[in-house]
């Protein structure tokens, strides 16, 4: 009880600090801090200009302890950019591994989707299994390793689409959009001076995040609830207008983000409004729309609104 109390209190910290310097965006921070509770990594696409970088380096910023790397993804940068380079070392006769800045505690991989599909994979081994392989030779990944990636809309020029596999690895895709006409204006006035992401101080440190992450596996949740989460899963299964169904990493991403969000809305246990509230961003990017719906202008967040209508509710 009192670890889920402190995490409760790690959770505000956190999100009230990253909300000074990203307003108007509430619900989609909750759920990318959620993410980050469970442990899972998540993916921003909105036009240039609705603050994804500002957000990541907001909640780096936030985490005392940890390491931030930034990659800026270009169509030239290659692998070894990400993974890091074995160099040959003249002194001593042997190859020194120099690690990239994939061994992070948080990596900012910005614009993803403008290098080439080669190199959006060098990421697959270590988002699924927190390792990579480099040279033929295994190296861990020791830290958190949370991915906070952001693409612009695939219609816009040099861009190239994620491949599902890569898809399926985010735990959550988000998107910021526009903020009010109020909101907008609190932004200018936060910039007169100084950028706020540049007065943020640390309010938790690493091992409050740590904590975190531990405290929401602890979070409640119901047979009857796990059931539903498949049931909701499965039904992408089998529709006309789905051609790539959700696979069941998409079950367990959905547990695991309405434990998370379940502790941010203080709450000891999950209740199916919670998972509805996040099936969306946790399903509709991992489906693959058949080509006649999509003409027809079915998206996946559309088919999941569907599906949550149709399977029925625990009680």
């Amino acid at each position: 009880m009192s670890d889920l109390i402190s995490a409760r209190q790690t959770a505000r910290r956190l999100e009230d600090a990253v909300r000074t310097v990203v307003r108007g965006q509430d619900g989609a921070l909750r759920n990318i801090l959620a993410s980050l509770a469970a442990g899972g990594h998540v993916l921003v696409e909105d036009v240039p200009g609705t603050g994804k970088t500002t957000l990541a380096k907001a909640i780096a910023r936030a985490v005392s302890g940890v390491g931030f790397k930034r990659v800026q993804f270009t169509p030239d940068l290659l692998p070894g950019d990400i993974l890091g380079v074995s160099i040959f070392d003249p002194r001593t006769q042997e190859f020194r591994f120099r690690p990239g800045p994939v061994f992070a505690d948080i990596l900012l991989a910005d614009e993803i989707n403008r290098a080439s599909p080669r190199t959006q994979s060098a990421l697959l081994e270590a988002m699924a299994e927190r390792q990579a392989t480099i040279d033929g030779e295994r190296h861990d990944l020791n830290g958190l390793f949370f991915v906070i990636a952001t693409q612009n809309p695939v219609e816009f020029r040099g861009t190239y689409p994620l491949p599902e596999a890569q898809m399926d690895r985010f735990m959550v895709q988000s998107r910021l959009g526009y903020v009010t006409p109020e909101e907008e204006r609190a932004i200018l006035s936060d910039q007169i001076d100084t950028h706020p992401v540049d007065r943020l101080e640390p309010v938790i440190n690493r091992d409050d995040l740590v904590g975190l992450l531990g405290a929401t596996r602890t979070v409640r949740i119901s047979d009857e609830l796990r059931g539903y989460i498949v049931d909701i899963v499965s039904s992408t299964r089998g529709r006309d207008d789905v051609q790539l169904a959700a696979s069941p990493r998409a079950s367990i991403a959905l547990m695991k983000m309405a434990q998370a969000l379940s502790l941010f809305e203080g709450r000891e246990f999950v209740v199916p409004e919670t998972i509805q509230t996040v099936a969306a961003d946790v399903i509709a990017h991992r489906m693959v729309i058949s080509p006649e719906a999509k003409l027809s202008g079915v998206t996946g967040r559309q088919v999941v609104a569907d599906i949550l209508e149709e399977v029925p509710v625990p009680v």
